[in-house]
């Protein structure tokens, strides 16, 4: 008589297998996001490591007297000054100023830019025309045309705007210019294969290929026109972050120029930071466009 494999007395039920313990992965996972953090904290020391330096330096040559206060003010006067300034309202009004400035010649110098740069890299013809001229141009510094712009301009807000536009358009023009260039040959063939419109072509091929091209060319724009701005207001200006620096230094108010230069640096960085933060999150679209 056989036995049925019912049968516990014959075919004794197997143990389960003991389940694997998770504290292994858990002690992983916290040993990775340990590891992250030291390496963060490492960059962050680092990257911290040389403006503690010349603070320390600053604030023990104040406080030795290495050099009269009159020329070197101590950080406290510096901090108090830019409290008193900030809170009166005079230096939110001097940066709202030049923030207008770099709005609009971004508006018109990137604008115009972007688009020339899109009819330079879509267009062999346009390119065998323009590019030649247009790399001579970019040889000119933005003080060189200052003279030819007073003469067709004049001397007051116009000359500003298109003394920073023309900052903008050179190097967005030419890093737009390059992201098409540099767009693998076999993308185009793609378009060509299916047939594409120029339309379907820029927006299905282009546009997702030289993202970030695109993002590096207005990152280049954005700091182009804030530094520029802050020049052409230390020439020829009655308001914005360039001339209270100015006007500043006329009257000997040394902490006030620090806090200016505190001040256009940290909006420089700012603004950097940001640009860089929506061009990481774009970046995720161009990988899912194609």
């Amino acid at each position: 008589m056989s036995a049925s494999t019912d049968d516990r007395s014959v075919f004794p039920a197997l143990a389960a297998p003991p389940q694997a313990s998770r504290w292994p992965e858990v002690g992983a996972h916290l040993s990775a996001v340990s590891a992250r953090a030291a390496r963060l904290l490492l960059r962050s020391a680092l990257a911290l490591a040389l403006p503690l330096a010349i603070f320390g330096l600053w604030w023990l040559a104040t406080a030795r007297q290495w050099l009269p206060e009159q020329i070197l003010p101590t950080p406290a006067v510096v901090w108090e000054s830019f409290e008193i300034v900030w809170d009166s309202g005079e230096l939110r009004v001097q940066v709202q100023h030049s923030a207008r400035r770099v709005a609009w010649s971004l508006l018109l110098g990137g604008g115009i830019g972007l688009v020339l740069g899109f009819a330079l890299g879509l267009s062999a013809t346009l390119r065998a025309y323009l590019l030649p001229t247009f790399r001579a141009l970019t040889q000119i510094p933005v003080l060189g045309w200052i003279p030819l712009l007073i003469i067709f301009v004049g001397i007051e807000e116009a000359l500003k705007l298109w003394a920073i536009s023309l900052a903008v358009l050179l190097p967005v023009t030419l890093t737009t210019l390059d992201s098409i260039t540099a767009i693998p040959r076999s993308l185009m063939e793609v378009g060509r294969v299916f047939a594409f419109s120029r339309w379907q072509t820029v927006t299905r091929i282009v546009l997702p290929a030289t993202v970030p091209g695109l993002f590096s060319a207005v990152r280049q724009g954005v700091m182009q026109a804030w530094l520029t701005v802050i020049f052409v207001e230390l020439l020829a200006s009655s308001e914005g972050l360039g001339f209270f620096m100015a006007y500043s230094r006329a009257l000997g108010q040394i902490d006030l120029v620090i806090v200016s230069m505190f001040v256009i640096g940290a909006i420089g960085l700012g603004i950097d930071a940001v640009l860089r933060l929506i061009e990481s999150r774009l970046l995720g679209w161009r990988r899912s466009a194609y």
